[in-house]
């Protein structure tokens, strides 16, 4: 014992040693620390006293913008492998992002320490992150232990508050300090909610969780109406409901001849109401039982209701009796794989109340069954679920009532509850079933007499709605290439939906905030199909959150203008604005967003000059020379901002039509500037490809020009909308997308491995058009088209996976930027604005066997000289184009057809030609 004395006392003191603090900074002195803001926002330092000795306190007023006031100060630190870093805090501020950031040398690499939701106390009091909280946040380093940081910066960033809340505060800061802990003494973080699920799926048979707890990749699709992205719900491929953002689902299960049915007992399918609309619905069957679930909403933004309907249906020859069990459950449709601002997975249900009229959920959303219920029943969360008692053939009973209801509070919020109701079904006959979930509490539903009726006549509302929508451009051809023309419809149903009011979304999950890019481009799409007034309200509403200086935000949402630096959104602003002004010829309007578009393009001067260092001509950064500086516009180039062509395209497009816009307003001295400002930038944008090219010894339009990397996907943009095609080399241009295809053979065919990729290259089908490449466009067609997932859904996720079941992060299904993508290449091939020579092409991107026949005809497709409107038909090699809605565009019509042009004399309505 009296040699291991010391062992131990040595062992005890080098613990202690280890768990000593550290003093890092005491904030008894103030210099060294500095205020830093972003765009429009305020920020101020003061010292004050603090536990012992001083303080500091960072001061901010937001102004109605988003962004972040930070306090920061050079502190070289060097971490151990284990730590807790802590300081004490006291402040007064609304409920903010309290971050704490730790930058490496290069400024490049940051590690930070977040508490969303943050309301410091009045009085000090402690934080403290351990080594398993610090996480890496961004930067290029490949290695993302955390080992020594230069820079330390306390920083607030804003959080959407309630209407009348304050938008400013101050937060105080003292002893900052870090205390060296052995790793294995750092605790690890609990069980998130998500694995707790998903180990108890693991655990049980398949079918008793959905699909995402199961290791499998789920996929779904939206329901809502026009512009309520906010009441949005989804509908998985299996037959679940998210009956909103975030909220708990309606999961279908079948009791038949005391066997329960999952969706893992059958093979779901899905479709859409006439190929096109957005009215799901998933159907099962299972021997002689069948279950299809079809949602659809009505009512308008605010004051919509979710309907969904369950037909029962029983294909044998003996009638049966059937319960179905519509189980409210603590399940978001959007997976746990899913964790971009909308974290997917678990939801709260932590209340359930039946009164036999209406099963209200946390004390908020209310179902309402359209006919009488047998019975409610409910627990509170357990290893073993309702679904598992099913299973096993428990007869649940249902939950007592007490003062009139039946009640059941989970303080976890993972209660699950069920209305159940069996139902006599003849042979070869089907019952239909429904609830109503409305958007607002206080909303109501009368209860029909019959209530396959009722859900008839409000479908066929419903669908004669998005008809009047959807239809406004009429587009006919042979059945083998309708999923072009349904899909396109969808997509703008799609685009439509994902909409906050007036603020065109991405999404309505993952995405659902307004970026000037996607709106832009959506923008497009929506002007071309007849919905001028959506454009016109999405660039009305974005136009004013440009900030003070001109510079046009990358995007906005309840924090209301992001500050972060993407340098395409100022050319994109400008487009915008042009785009309604082409296609409505409003001058009023105009005349009211013209400041805007001038601000805008007047700070893209700002920036083009900045980069104008004329050291740069003749130096390694010669590809740098008059282009909009680096940015993260690119999602490439997030981990450290780069010179992205993307951002110089839209810049160009930008400056090409301020000058059009100041030449319609008759702004002379502005058209004259900004016309000098064009022709500056183009020249220098050019060098630069130039440059970029031959420093890196390649043959095609890199993305960035310090990389010299490879993306077509992104180059896309130079010839639609950019307009750039002919002003290119045309060796560089032709290799660029030569090299794409390549690629993309490989991929197809198999020679190439392949995980995941992005179906924004979408956008390469109006390029190939626009190139002239009608051979291979459907083979482009024909790829992407099998990566519909479902496929009768017409619609795509951010990202889609080789592996169809291997979970990983989708993004927002439909994802409304790709959608409106899609919807600009398939309106391509039938017709594009060329902007070389203001020619309208028709027919460019169609296959010559779609021409018998019937042919193809199309009617009421916008463009900037009016409704256009033509058929075209072959027959043996002689093809004729008639024009049924003449337009008179400045380059003519031009009839593209497989051994060339063919352009349409002036002042007739009739075209015969060789095919």
């Amino acid at each position: 014992m009296r040699r291991l004395l010391p062992l131990l006392l040595l062992a005890t003191f080098t613990a202690q040693a280890a768990e000593t603090p550290r003093p890092l900074d005491a904030f008894d002195v103030a210099s060294g620390w500095k205020a830093e803001h972003t765009d429009d926002v305020s920020a101020s330092l003061r010292s004050v006293d603090g536990k012992n000795g001083k303080a500091m306190c960072v001061a901010f007023d937001f102004h109605g913008v988003s962004g972040s006031a930070s306090m920061r100060r050079t502190l070289p630190v060097d971490f151990p492998d284990g730590f807790a870093l802590s300081f004490d805090v006291r402040g007064d501020m609304p409920a903010n992002t309290l971050q704490l950031k730790l930058i490496d040398d290069s400024g490049d690499n940051v590690w930070w320490f977040q508490r969303p939701g943050f309301v410091p106390a009045t009085t000090w009091q402690t934080i403290e992150a351990t080594s398993r909280q610090v996480e890496f946040a961004w930067g290029p380093t490949k290695d993302r232990t955390l080992r020594h940081t230069r820079d330390v910066e306390f920083m607030i960033y804003k959080e959407a508050q309630p209407p009348g809340s304050s938008d400013k505060g101050e937060v105080c800061f003292d002893r900052l300090r870090l205390t060296p802990r052995a790793p294995e003494a750092v605790p690890p973080p609990a069980m998130t909610p998500n694995a707790m699920f998903e180990a108890r799926a693991r655990a049980t048979r398949r079918g008793v969780y959905p699909r995402g707890f199961s290791g499998e990749q789920s996929y779904w699709t939206i329901v809502g109406v026009d512009g309520g992205s906010r009441d949005s719900a989804l509908i998985s491929e299996d037959g679940a409901v998210e009956v909103a953002r975030g909220e708990f689902s309606i999961e279908p299960f079948l009791i038949a001849d005391g066997k329960l049915v999952t969706w893992a007992d059958v093979t779901p399918t899905q479709s859409l109401r006439e190929r096109y609309l957005p009215m799901p619905s998933v159907t099962w069957k299972k021997d002689d039982v069948s279950l299809v679930t079809s949602v659809f909403a009505t009512g308008t933004a605010g004051v919509s209701s979710l309907v969904l309907s369950y037909r029962v249906g029983n294909e044998g020859d003996h009638d049966r009796d059937i319960t179905l069990a519509l189980a409210a459950r603590p399940f978001q449709v959007n997976p746990s794989t899913q964790f971009l601002n909308a974290p997917g997975g678990t939801a709260s249900l932590r209340d359930m109340t039946w009164d036999g009229h209406a099963l209200t959920v946390n004390g908020t959303r209310r179902i309402i069954p359209l006919q009488a219920t047998d019975r409610f029943v409910a627990q509170a969360d357990g290893k073993t679920t309702l679904v598992d008692r099913w299973a096993a053939g428990e007869d649940v009973t249902a939950v007592p009532i007490h003062d009139g209801v039946a009640r059941i509070t989970d303080t976890s919020g993972f209660a699950q509850g069920a209305l159940l109701r069996t139902v006599h079904v003849p042979a070869h006959g089907h019952v239909d079933l429904g609830v109503v979930i409305p958007a607002r509490r206080d909303t109501d539903v009368t209860l029909p007499s019959d209530a396959s009726a009722w859900l008839k006549q409000q479908g066929d509302l419903v669908a004669t709605h998005w008809h009047a929508v959807l239809d406004r451009v009429d587009i006919r051809v042979p059945a083998k290439a309708q999923p072009i023309v349904d899909t396109l419809r969808s997509g703008i149903a799609h685009v439509l939906i994902s909409r906050d009011g007036p603020a065109l979304q991405p999404g309505t999950r993952s995405y659902s905030r307004t970026w000037v890019r996607d709106g832009a481009m959506m923008m497009e799409g929506l002007l071309r199909t007849g919905h001028e007034e959506v454009a016109g309200d999405f660039v009305r509403w974005y136009a004013p959150h440009q900030f003070s200086n001109g510079k046009v935000p990358c995007c906005v949402d309840a924090r209301g203008s992001d500050p972060v630096p993407e340098n395409d959104s100022h050319g994109e602003l400008v487009f915008a604005i042009a785009e309604l002004w082409r296609y409505t010829h409003d001058r009023a309007v105009l005349a009211s967003l013209y400041p805007h578009a001038r601000k805008a393009a007047e700070y893209m001067d700002v920036l083009r000059i900045s980069e104008r260092q004329p050291a740069r001509l003749d130096g390694s950064e010669r590809a740098l020379y008059g282009l909009m500086p680096a940015s993260i516009s690119h999602e490439g180039y997030s981990a450290k901002p780069m010179h992205s062509y993307w951002d110089d395209f839209w810049a160009m497009k930008g400056y090409d039509d301020i000058v059009v816009l100041a030449d319609a307003l008759g702004e002379k001295d502005d058209a004259i500037r900004f016309a000098t400002s064009r022709d500056t930038f183009r020249h220098d944008l050019h060098a630069s490809i130039d440059a970029a090219v031959k420093a890196k010894g390649i043959d095609f339009i890199p993305g960035s020009a310090e990389l010299g990397d490879f993306d077509a996907t992104s180059t896309t943009i130079a010839l639609s909308p950019g307009g750039e095609q002919d002003r290119l080399p045309k060796a560089l241009l032709d290799a660029t997308f030569e090299r794409y295809w390549r690629d993309f053979e490989a991929r197809r065919n198999g020679k190439r491995d392949w995980d995941d990729y992005t179906p924004y290259e979408l956008r390469t089908v109006a390029t190939f058009v626009r190139l002239g490449w009608r051979d291979r466009v459907g083979a482009l067609l024909d790829f992407f088209f099998a990566d519909r997932r479902p496929t009768a859904w017409n619609q795509w996720a951010e990202v889609v996976g080789h592996e169809p079941r291997k979970p990983r992060l989708v993004g927002d299904m439909p994802h409304a930027w790709i959608a409106s993508d899609y919807v600009r290449s398939a309106l391509d091939l039938f017709a594009y604005d060329r902007a070389s020579d203001g020619a309208m092409v028709l027919g460019a991107g169609l296959s010559a066997s779609w021409l018998e026949g019937e042919g193809v005809a199309i009617r009421d497709l916008r463009t900037p000289y009016g409704r256009l409107g033509y058929t075209l038909k072959a027959k043996g090699r002689r093809v004729t184009l008639t024009l049924t809605q003449p337009i008179a565009p400045p380059g003519g019509l031009v009839l593209s057809l497989p051994h060339g042009n063919v352009k349409m004399p002036a002042n007739t309505t009739v075209l015969e030609t060789t095919l």
